[in-house]
Parts: C-alpha cells; structure tokens; sequence
C-alpha cells in the first residue's frame, strides 16, 4: 500500500508508542516517566492515559500508571491470527519433552527477534523470556538465521545502524565477523551460538520456511552450556531440531503467504 502522508494519524502512533513504553523494568510509571519515555509533552502523555484508562487498557493508583490485562488482546489478535503458531506449537513442546530442553520460535522484528512460541523446561538464563520478549538479532542463534535472509544490502544497512557490544567474554562485535558469521549460517541452515549472549547458555536455530523457500521464522533450543556443549548440539539436538522444523513446514505448505 502507497504510504499517503495525509493519511498517518499521529495520535494513534503516539497511543502505540506510549503501550510499547511500558516492559519488565518499566511497569509502573508517573506521568513525568511516561511523557519522558515517550519523548513528548506531558500535556499529551496524560490525554493519551486518560483515553486508555477509559477504554480499560490502562489503570492508575494515584501517581503511578500501569498497563491491564485487557492490553493482552491487542497481542492476541496477531497470535490467534497466525496459523504457524497454532501448527507448530504442540510439535515444539513434543520436541521440548523428548529432549528435556527448552524450545522456542520467533519473528525479525526491526532489529530485534521477538518472542512468539516459547516452551520452558527451565530457566536457563537470567532474563525471564516470554512471547513478546526482544533481543537483539546479532549475538542470538535464531537472529542469526532471521538475518539470514536479508539481502546482502539489507544486512550490510543492518550491520551500519547496529553498534554490537561485548555482552559476555565471547561475544562477536566485528561486524565484518558478523556478517560473515551470519551468511555462513544462511549457507548452512543452522545457527550455534555460545555464550556470546550470556554466560553459561548455548543454543542452537534453524529457519522455518513458507512454500516459496522465504524464511518467516526461527525456532530454537536452548540449553546450559558446557565444554562439549557444541558437539552435542551437532550430534544430539540439530537433527531433532531440524525434523521438527521439516514437520512444522510440511502441515504449512498448503498455507499461502
């Protein structure tokens, strides 16, 4: 569709950008907070409460803001609309059981991969994930895979607006490394990262593919690492990883996109 500038409606964008403001570190927030987080007036931080308070999706407690439970539907429209989530999430807990690991997907979103399956068996690294959690592409196993099908103009634009930072010990922050960690990957079909993330976690992706071969998604297991955490993963958890991806694609083929 034609983007036609008298057409954005402001308020609205500024009504989404205020939601996406609120997360784990941020759940309750004054009106100064907001209106600082959001980069705009505080004028227009409370008529933009006051409208979501009205239409339930906000509550208050004097001074402090916080988001409802009926924010939820907002992310459930887009989940209950997806048929791969629907398809692939009892084959990734069945994947998650046989190999007593934890098992999620996700979609490229901007420069982040979001969260959109997850399948916990237990807690393996310090953040607590979750569909709708973000991380960035780079240093993450399915990001890896996601920015695998850019362009190469498209990755190298990625890489330019992208500032990598040493995470852990073994993080990879060259990005001439990068990029060629991440068409590696591409070329290979799967992705291992391992400790670059966080410490002590090791995990392994592959792509999810529509009929005509275009990645839409990553699915992933993740595990505690150890000194042969690299060999078990090529020996133990990819080829499940993959049959699981196969099986996934297979019952979505009939799906157009």
């Amino acid at each position: 569709m034609a983007e036609k500038p008298d057409e954005f409606i402001q308020s609205f964008a500024n009504g989404l950008r205020l939601i996406c403001a609120y997360n784990s570190e941020h759940a309750r927030m004054t009106l100064s907070e907001v209106a600082a987080r959001c980069d705009m007036t505080r004028a227009m931080a409370r008529r933009l409460l006051w409208t979501l308070e009205k239409l339930g999706y906000v509550e208050n407690s004097g001074r402090l803001f916080y988001l409802k439970p009926k924010i939820l539907e907002l992310g459930y429209a887009y989940l209950s609309s997806q048929r791969l989530l629907t398809v692939a999430q009892p084959l990734l807990e069945r994947l998650a059981l046989r190999v007593q690991e934890s098992c999620s997907m996700s979609v490229l979103d901007g420069p982040d991969i979001m969260y959109v399956l997850r399948i916990p068996t237990k807690r393996i690294m310090k953040v607590n994930l979750g569909v709708g959690t973000r991380l960035p592409a780079w240093p993450t196993s399915m990001g890896r895979i996601l920015l695998g099908s850019l362009t190469e103009p498209e990755l190298d634009i990625y890489l330019e607006q992208t500032t990598p930072q040493a995470l852990t010990a073994h993080t990879v922050t060259d990005k001439a490394q990068l990029k060629q960690i991440i068409q590696s990957c591409s070329s290979q079909g799967w992705a291992i990262v391992n400790q670059e993330l966080e410490l002590g976690l090791c995990s392994v992706a592959v792509p999810l593919r529509n009929p005509q071969g275009k990645i839409i998604a990553a699915i992933n297991i993740g595990t505690p690492s150890t000194e042969t955490a690299i060999e078990n993963f090529k020996s133990q958890y990819l080829s499940e990883l993959q049959q699981t991806a196969t099986e996934i694609m297979s019952l979505m083929s009939y799906q157009t996109y």
